[in-house]
């Protein structure tokens, strides 16, 4: 499909518009694909009102599959999405978020549709936008803002709140938007529709029928959410960073790709009265730069004010704010930020710490899981939530480490954990924490191998990293030259596959008895996970027929169609490890000429079928 995505995205740059767009969304590369993105999603396993998940799917073959996502959309009453679940989870201020459901078969042609629509989107979008984007992050977001504090010197920050966006979006408003953006099939414009109004189940079993929103949980909901936003995001890049007077003057191309306007910025402040103010937006969650006190002032209330004429979203008075930097901390996608001078003569520089509340709601979850590896400590499960704990270590440290003194707000935490092991690991005979165990991997040697707090929980001999061993990190900024639509934008991202294209094509297309649609789809990323090489012989297949799929476990003693259960090998190969007669087992011993190494490997898959180890 990658095609396809570079010729709506090169089409929608041009300003084209696209009329016929269900063909491609029911195109059998299309289906495929989203169910391949879709499993990899970890709320695909959540049933919804059907009570069915990407497991019911999985056993189905790639043709079903097809069939059904194409029967369900062309209906001949139309797409009736079923009932979206309703359920609400605690957000870290004590109150709750609502979350839609969808039923996984319309989370499925969700998927089929943002596919399609979103290169489309992409090349509209702006690039002070940075959520639910393809190649952007949290981090851009952090470095933008940096940059809009420390190097632009705005300091006057206005944080805005919006008044539960997600449900109140404006269906008609969203449909114009998308009109004019370039989506004109108006089958697939009549589809969306149905999905933004498809009935709620409530946790009380009471069904409604939603008139505006969009359910947050729904896959398709972030892309329409950026759709919506994405007017925001122009209409203040026009008043300043893009205001038509900025192209009388000279531009600088840096060496990232950017276009810098810095005799332009400078001529506007010499010359004219215009507000200067810049945007850094994560879905719904936006921040605005300005200069001075007056001009913050006079933005907020035009922001608002457009908001509700334009979008027809209301502003929290309560929640939205002027901040001075310079005097005050503000918050802003979990960090707590403002600036300080190091001395008296020397520039703005930001300091950022992890916000009060996202501290202490990090903190709690680390106390419940250190006291449940406590309570486990000399058995196999401990060691299990020993790794479930570090995990969660390493989640807050990627995280927050790009927050100026990440060290400093992590050590009390570390302090706290390690009180708590102490006094529940202490014992008549000794207290269980120790300064040696297992081996560390590589990993954890380069990340914590020169740390003193670094402790073992000796009945299991597991580490368990210590939270304030952490630096700073500079947070990357986000490099507008990356495209995951453009051959250019992706070589910077990441070298070509190093696999035989033509024949991964053939083996997508390839269909051998009646195996799952897990079973073709695991097979695609085996081969692109061995580099189109034998797991045993480590030669290129060369043929698509001599590529066999060998399942470690057999499906006749309990095996499953995961990847973890699965392994390409040669034909030849394939044979020698499920033979069972002498002559057989000399046959194609002789044929392939096994290294030790290769043997080992063959016996090692004979042994999980219970067969004899081949010994030459």
């Amino acid at each position: 499909m990658q095609g396809v995505f570079d010729d709506l995205y090169a089409k929608s740059l041009k300003g084209e518009s696209f009329d016929n767009l269900m063909d491609l969304i029911l195109s059998e590369s299309n289906i495929l694909l989203a169910y391949r993105n879709i499993k990899t999603n970890g709320g695909s396993k959540t049933p919804g009102t059907d009570g069915l998940s990407i497991n019911d799917i999985e056993k189905l073959s790639p043709e079903t599959v097809v069939d059904r996502v194409r029967t369900i959309l062309l209906n001949k009453r139309g797409y009736c999405p079923r009932a979206v679940r309703r359920k609400e989870i605690p957000k870290p201020n004590g109150s709750m978020r609502p979350l839609g459901i969808p039923c996984i078969w319309d989370r499925l042609i969700q998927q089929c549709i943002k596919q399609i629509m979103e290169p489309i989107c992409e090349a509209k979008f702006s690039n002070n936008s940075f959520g639910f984007r393809p190649n952007r992050s949290v981090e851009h977001a952090i470095a933008r803002t940096y940059r809009m504090l420390q190097m632009s010197n705005l300091h006057f920050v206005i944080c805005f709140d919006i008044k539960g966006f997600f449900d109140n979006v404006d269906h008609r408003k969203l449909i114009k938007q998308l009109w004019t953006i370039g989506i004109r099939d108006k089958q697939l414009i009549w589809i969306i529709k149905k999905i933004l109004t498809a009935p709620i189940m409530m946790p009380d079993n009471t069904v409604i029928t939603p008139t505006k929103g969009t359910p947050q949980g729904g896959i398709i909901s972030p892309l329409l959410a950026n759709v919506v936003l994405n007017e925001l995001d122009h209409w203040v890049e026009g008043q300043w960073q893009f205001h038509p007077v900025t192209k009388t003057y000279k531009k600088v191309t840096l060496k990232n790709g950017t276009t810098a306007h810095h005799h332009a910025f400078r001529g506007l402040r010499e010359t004219t009265d215009m507000k200067e103010m810049m945007i850094v937006r994560y879905a719904d969650d936006f921040r605005i730069f300005c200069s001075n006190q007056e001009d913050a002032v006079k933005t907020k209330i035009a922001v608002t004010q457009w908001l509700k004429e334009r979008l027809k979203l209301e502003v929290s008075e309560e929640k939205t704010c002027i901040v001075d930097a310079r005097k005050k901390k503000f918050e802003f996608l979990g960090f707590s930020i403002k600036v300080v001078k190091k001395t008296p003569t020397s520039k703005y520089v930001v300091s950022s710490h992890i916000s009060e509340k996202a501290l202490k709601n990090k903190t709690e979850k680390l106390v419940q899981q250190a006291k449940v590896f406590c309570h486990y400590a000399d058995s196999t499960q401990g060691a299990k939530e020993v790794v479930i704990y570090n995990s969660m270590v390493l989640g807050i440290q990627n995280y927050y480490r790009i927050a100026t003194n990440v060290a400093e707000d992590l050590y009390p935490v570390q302090n706290r954990i390690y009180t708590i092991m102490y006094n529940r690991l202490n014992t008549q005979s000794g207290n269980k924490i120790a300064l040696t165990g297992r081996k560390l991997t590589k990993l954890e040697r380069d990340r914590y191998g020169k740390s003193k707090s670094l402790r073992y929980v000796a009945g299991t001999k597991e580490p368990v990293y210590p939270i304030s061993y952490i630096r700073f990190k500079n947070p990357m900024a986000y490099n507008p030259r990356i495209n995951p639509y453009t051959p250019e934008g992706r070589s910077i991202i990441h070298d070509s596959l190093r696999v035989n294209m033509r024949l991964l094509r053939e083996l997508m297309r390839q269909r051998v008895g009646d195996d799952s649609i897990e079973f073709y789809d695991n097979r695609i990323s085996l081969f692109s996970a061995q580099f189109g090489r034998c797991y045993v012989t480590g030669e290129h297949f060369e043929s698509v027929d001599e590529i066999h799929c060998h399942h470690k476990i057999a499906k006749s003693d309990g095996g499953t169609d995961e990847f973890c259960n699965l392994v390409l090998v040669h034909e030849h190969v394939h044979r020698l490890i499920h033979a069972k007669e002498a002559g057989t087992i000399d046959f194609y011993s002789r044929m392939l000429h096994l290294k030790k190494g290769q043997l080992d490997r063959v016996n090692a898959l004979r042994e999980q079928l219970n067969l004899k180890e081949i010994v030459l």
